[in-house]
């Protein structure tokens, strides 16, 4: 089919002039945890900071650090290593920089191997470094893929995955082998690591539980040098589900001018 190009009018601010420059920019990368918990993440991010954050933020469902991704066979995005996050990020101005790279896991039921993968992080890892930014990695949830049986694997990724095969205890070992290479890149690189806690996850191995998703990400955020959480919780900012800069959307090629949200006092949420 062919690909049209259209602009799309920018999805929401809460209208009238930033008050204040952003005192943080925060990069944050991942998949469907990360797109399913951004505004508590965004909230987080800010009150922490103590002022005005600008968020870029390249995640989704189904998300491939890599490779493009397809959601319910209608929208696919870029891979996290070649969207438009790195040209943006390298335009704009020095600013003390927090990166977050979560759900580093979906890649391995696509049948990725460990080490384009691991390869992936890295170049996550070296773009970043460059701008020095302190950054936190939640590693694989091992602990609970750990308990998993061959069947509830097998319900799991029929549902999540459909039309995937997923191996087991295959698929267990290479989770097992990538964890440990992302904890020695993250040594390597000064990173601060977070291992998930089992309980944060239920039938569903992967994802996050609702009634979780708060407290997990304040521990996760309680990793960086950020501080305590202070302040009252701002509006949420609702994002919507297409408003990433590119994304491929029922055939069309979509271009959304970021960024996708914004608060009053400041705060900003680009998407990729």
């Amino acid at each position: 089919m062919r690909q049209t190009s259209i602009p799309v009018t920018p999805a929401w601010q809460t209208g009238g002039v930033a008050e204040r420059e952003p005192v943080l920019r925060a990069i944050l990368l991942g998949a469907s945890n990360l797109r399913a918990g951004l505004p508590i993440v965004v909230d987080g991010v800010r009150r922490r900071a103590g002022g005005p954050v600008e968020v870029l933020a390249a995640c989704g469902h189904g998300r491939s650090y890599g490779g493009w991704s397809l959601f319910l066979f209608v929208r696919r995005l870029p891979g996290i290593v070649g969207c438009g996050l790195w040209q943006d990020l390298a335009e704009r101005p020095a600013l003390p920089t927090f990166a977050l790279l979560t759900d580093i896991g979906n890649d391995l039921v696509y049948g990725v191997r460990v080490e384009e993968i691991a390869a992936w992080v890295k170049t996550c890892l070296d773009r970043l470094s460059r701008h020095q930014a302190e950054i936190v990695l939640t590693l694989l949830p091992v602990a609970r893929l750990q308990r998993l049986s061959a069947w509830q694997v097998r319900l799991v990724t029929s549902v999540l995955f459909p039309g995937r095969p997923a191996p087991w205890p295959d698929l267990l070992d290479r989770a097992l082998e990538l964890n440990e290479r992302l904890q020695r890149m993250g040594q390597e690189y000064g990173v601060r690591l977070v291992e998930p806690a089992a309980d944060w996850y239920g039938i569903d191995p992967i994802h996050l539980r609702r009634g979780i998703r708060g407290e997990a990400w304040d521990r996760v955020l309680s990793h960086s040098s950020l501080g305590a959480s202070t302040g009252p919780a701002a509006a949420r900012i609702p994002l919507l589900s297409f408003g990433a800069k590119e994304i491929h959307l029922f055939g069309f090629h979509l271009h959304t001018p970021q960024p996708a949200a914004s608060l009053a006092e400041g705060t900003t949420v680009s998407l990729y």
